[in-house]
């Protein structure tokens, strides 16, 4: 794998971790957050560490063959450890049974990578090795060993963070459901890494050479976990901000129609710096639609409601659809100018609608019943004006033939 894809790997990461930075300090005391933060802020660590001129570099640095190996080896297991407690921290529970299992995790890892550096201090590995550590010194006393516990215990992390996330998916729905799939296909994958790096480490005890399996394979395999897992991680945050943008779009119709442009107190507008409020701009939309349908009450015609409601079961709609339809047409009827005055029929749901009302009702706008309803209703406008205008004309005639001598 290129070296330049493992620092773009880790600038992605590092990113992230920086957008959860102002998140991070109002909340530090919060563990599924540190948890969170932690776990990106490893993932683009070990991109980092991994990088052949990082190896270099780390080995020059420090005068040591090979130290970058133990400091790589460690950023990994941390980042193991890091990923159990965000999973258990993610799932929740009793608080004294989330800790104490997170505790013991942090505590079995932290003595691994103690062990790791140990073995590697004792161990003989004099020839700096770049892309095949792992491989090269396969059959070196203590330093093998220090690789097999390495991947050992990438690998008892990755199977019970992939069994975990599986087993929750029948829990939960929505973003969450969606995220846990990826980190199962992410954690599969870094799954596969250890398995690959393993086999071709077994692979050398036989006397075969299947170095390609570490080299080229394994790498590939954990550059997509990797990313997979980040996405996972990352999706639960920016799901529900997702779907307020949609929301946001989805009542553009009905907001065009009932709130007022000049009116400021609901100007709203979506470009990338409100991406970061959407919630405050969704709510000032959903606010001045609200507002317009309550000063629209007095205006509502149930005999639009009635005529848009035969209209849509005629047309095939089931009885929510034609519900819905209806409502709008009564709404969109109202917000023309000089409505018909009648009274409102009560029990619709029209005049406090939820957020997901307004969204049916902001498609069915533009529904041609609903257009149908607003163009009849202009006819009907206009044709009421004209009568009122030619009723005047016609008396005056009428008495000027009246007037005239017979």
């Amino acid at each position: 794998m290129s070296g330049w894809i493992y620092y773009l790997a880790a600038g992605v990461l590092w990113a992230g971790f920086a957008a959860q930075l102002p998140g991070l300090w109002q909340a530090r005391r919060d563990p599924l957050k540190r948890a969170l933060c932690s776990v990106i802020f490893l993932a683009g660590g070990c991109f980092a560490l991994g990088a052949p001129s990082t190896v270099a570099a780390i080995n020059r640095i420090t005068g040591i063959p090979n130290a970058a190996a133990p400091l790589t080896y460690g950023a990994v297991t941390a980042f193991s450890a890091a990923s159990l407690t965000l999973i258990i921290h993610w799932r929740g529970g009793d608080p004294d049974q989330v800790r104490r299992a997170s505790r013991k995790w942090l505590i079995a890892y932290a003595l691994v990578i103690v062990a790791q550096v140990g073995l590697f201090a004792a161990g003989d590995v004099p020839v700096e090795r770049r892309t095949d550590f792992d491989t090269y010194y396969a059959d070196t006393p203590l330093t093998r060993e220090m690789i097999v516990l390495y991947l050992s215990a990438h690998l008892a992390a990755a199977l019970t963070t992939t069994v975990l996330c599986w087993r929750w998916t029948a829990e939960v729905t929505g973003w969450t459901r969606s995220s846990l799939y990826l980190l199962v296909s992410g954690w599969l994958c870094t799954t596969a890494y250890s398995a690959a790096k393993l086999t071709a480490l077994s692979a050398r005890w036989t006397g075969r050479d299947w170095d390609a399996l570490s080299t080229r394979f394994a790498p590939l395999l954990v550059a997509i976990g990797s990313a997979l897992v980040a996405a996972g991680y990352i999706l639960p945050l920016l799901g529900p901000r997702i779907d307020s943008i949609v929301t946001f779009i989805q009542l553009r119709p009905l907001s065009q129609l009932l709130v007022d442009p000049a009116d400021k107190r609901y100007t709203v507008s979506l470009s990338w710096r409100s991406l970061t409020d959407i919630e405050l701009q969704l709510t000032k939309r959903t606010t001045g639609i609200r507002d317009g349908i309550k000063r629209l009450t007095i205006h509502f015609d149930d005999q639009v409601r009635e005529r848009a409601h035969s209209t849509a079961i005629a047309g095939g709609a089931s009885t929510a659809e034609a519900e819905t339809i209806s409502a709008a047409a009564m709404v969109a009827v109202a917000a023309q100018p000089r409505p018909l005055l009648t009274t409102v029929r009560a029990g619709h749901g029209v005049l406090d609608p939820d957020r997901t009302d307004l969204v049916r009702l902001s498609r069915a706008v533009r529904t041609p019943i609903v257009q149908a309803a607003v163009r009849e209703h202009a006819q009907m406008r206009t044709s009421r004006q004209g009568r009122q205008h030619d009723g005047p004309t016609r008396s005056r005639s009428v008495r000027r033939r009246s007037d005239s001598p017979s």
